[in-house]
Formats: structure tokens, C-alpha cells, sequence
């Protein structure tokens, strides 16, 4: 008992000294398992791979949408779907209306849709967060066209009841941020720097506001390809405001694709943020990019195991701690 209590416990902590980072336990120590929903609801993970399927064939950039609302989920709370939870009297200001997720996070209408389809076929049982966790699975693998970007997903985890717009600034590194704060960004979610730079390459699919990196990288000096900044002010007003703020894709090469082409475009200096520029600026995560970039399979492997690391970070498990959401929405 008192092993599963610390195991518990040490899923929901972040940092539990000050002199270091907390690395997260496996999925298992954290209550987490492949298939979790065999008994409860054997068709869950089909049902959300329906829905998510049929809503990348309609627009891909959904997908990418999703794959970044798993990773916004997870750096704020714990995985536990707060990311979801919309404005109330009692808490006007959640996590979706922070300035890292509003206007840019998208896909919540399909995860509302595999919620829906999974309250009628077995009420009750799926949690958000799982649905959150499977369809940035599901996406990852509509995307990456038979690529080998498929994996497994433990499930178990729990929804929170709590969301703050404020802390999605505590945690999520913006696009401005250089190599040492992403790595200390990172560390702090109990990530390494191989997960950082193998995350980075989700990059590789969607779209990015103006507002995102003119300032620093087209309006300042910086290193990006002049061929690309010229385009790029083509497409992006030279001070981007709230009414006049367009997209561009982030890669230019494959946008809709799930591939390895984020690190050809890093080495190529053919990249939109700091963040991505500054995988160049060590030694080691240069040669990660590099291996990235030339490795058939190399990244792909890679990703599908951070990927489920990510989904493992601060997951609620215990009664006390989540619940499980009749709408995902609001708590009960």
C-alpha cells in the first residue's frame, strides 16, 4: 500500500528537490497501462481513432492541433485535460483563454466529438485526458502516412479540476525562448534534452501566427535563410496585431506531413522561432538534429517513445486527485 501511495504521489509532483528536477516514473509506476480500456470499454481507442481520422482526412491541420494540445495539456497541471475546462463565473480566466493557447489552440470541437461517441457507448468510463492523450496518438499517425509514426498509448489517467490561465506562462517555453531555457523548461516536466529536441519536430506540421517570430526573427537580425525571411514578409504584416495576425505553415517543405523534414529545415536555417534555430547552438543538440535529419527512422522512433513520456508527466490516477469528466468542458 504504501509503495502505490508513494507511486501515486510521486505522478502528481514536479520538482521535488530544489537543487534538481523531477524525473518522471514510468507509465506503469504512474497507474498507466496499453489498454486500460480493454474490459471497461473495448472500442475506446477506436472510437477516438475514428473521430480523429476522419478529422484529419477533412483538414490536417487539425491534427497538428492536437498533437500540441497534448503537449500544452501535460506542461500545465499534469496530463490531465484542464486544458479543456471552459470559462465560468467561479473561474473566468482557465487555461484555453491563456495567451499560448488563445487563439492558436485548436481541435477541441474533436475531442468534444470522441467524448460524445464514447458517452454513448459506455458512459462514464473515458476520461479527457485519455481522449486528449489518444487523439494526439492517432493524429501523430493520420499524419505521418504510414511513416512508422504509429505507437501505443497507456491510459488511466484522471481529470483535473483545476485551470488557470496564468500558469500556462509559468510553464509552456515560448517560440522567443534560446537553448538553456528550453532545456530547463523541459527539465522542469522531468523531460530530457533528447525530448526536447525530439519534440521540437512536431514542428513540422501546422501553422504559426505572425506574431510568433516576426519580432525576432524578421524584424531583428538573426540567422533564418534570406530567401525565407523574404517570403515570410510576403506573407506576414511587419507588426502583426490582434486584428491582423495571419498564419503561415511551419514547414514549407511537407506541412500536412508527420516526417523528418522539421530538422532538414533547422539545419537549412529555413525555420520560424528562436526555439527552433537555437537546436544549433550546442554541440549535442546539433548532432541530434544532424542524426534527425540523415537517420531513415531515426526521429520517428524517437518521437513515438517521448511522446508517450510526455503523456506520463503529473498524471492524476487516485479518486482523490481526478475525476473522469461527463463533459469534458467542465467538471462534474
Amino acid at each position: 500500500m504504501a509503495s502505490k501511495a508513494a507511486a501515486a504521489l510521486s505522478c502528481a509532483l514536479l520538482v521535488v528537490a530544489a537543487a534538481g528536477y523531477y524525473t518522471p516514473p514510468s507509465p506503469g509506476a504512474c497507474g498507466l497501462k496499453v489498454g486500460y480500456y480493454h474490459d471497461r470499454c473495448p472500442k475506446a481507442e477506436a472510437i477516438v481513432k475514428r473521430v480523429v481520422g476522419d478529422a484529419v482526412r477533412r483538414n490536417p491541420g487539425v491534427g497538428a492541433g492536437l498533437i500540441r494540445m497534448l503537449f500544452h495539456d501535460c506542461f500545465v497541471e499534469g496530463c490531465d485535460a484542464s486544458v479543456l475546462l471552459d470559462p465560468t463565473p467561479a473561474n473566468p480566466q482557465p487555461e484555453k483563454l491563456g495567451a499560448p493557447n488563445n487563439p492558436s489552440l485548436r481541435g477541441f470541437e474533436v475531442i468534444d466529438a470522441a467524448k460524445a461517441a464514447l458517452e454513448r457507448a459506455c458512459p462514464g468510463v473515458v476520461s479527457c485526458a485519455d481522449i486528449v492523450a489518444f487523439a494526439a496518438r492517432d493524429a501523430s499517425s493520420s499524419l505521418g502516412g504510414g511513416r512508422g509514426v504509429d505507437f501505443d498509448m497507456p491510459a488511466g489517467r484522471l481529470d483535473g479540476r483545476v485551470s488557470v490561465a496564468s500558469r500556462t506562462l509559468d510553464f509552456l517555453p515560448p517560440p522567443t525562448f534560446n537553448l538553456s531555457e528550453l532545456v530547463g523548461s523541459f527539465a522542469a516536466k522531468g523531460l530530457g534534452v533528447e525530448d526536447m529536441v525530439v519534440l521540437s519536430g512536431a514542428h513540422t506540421v501546422g501553422r504559426s501566427h505572425c506574431s510568433s517570430f516576426v519580432p525576432d526573427r524578421l524584424a531583428a537580425p538573426s540567422d533564418i535563410s534570406p530567401s525565407l525571411a523574404a517570403s515570410l514578409r510576403g506573407q506576414c504584416p511587419a507588426s502583426p496585431s490582434s486584428g491582423n495576425d495571419p498564419t503561415v505553415v511551419q514547414d514549407a517543405v511537407t506541412p500536412d506531413t508527420l516526417d523528418n523534414q522539421y530538422y532538414k529545415n533547422v539545419l537549412a536555417r529555413r525555420v520560424l522561432f528562436t526555439s527552433d534555430a537555437a537546436l544549433l547552438t550546442s554541440p549535442a543538440t546539433a548532432r541530434m538534429v544532424s542524426d534527425n535529419a540523415n537517420i531513415p527512422g531515426w526521429w520517428e522512433d524517437r518521437f513515438k517513445k517521448a511522446m508517450v513520456k510526455m503523456a506520463s508527466v503529473e498524471v492524476k490516477t487516485g479518486r482523490n486527485q481526478g475525476e473522469v469528466r461527463r463533459n469534458c468542458r467542465a467538471v462534474n
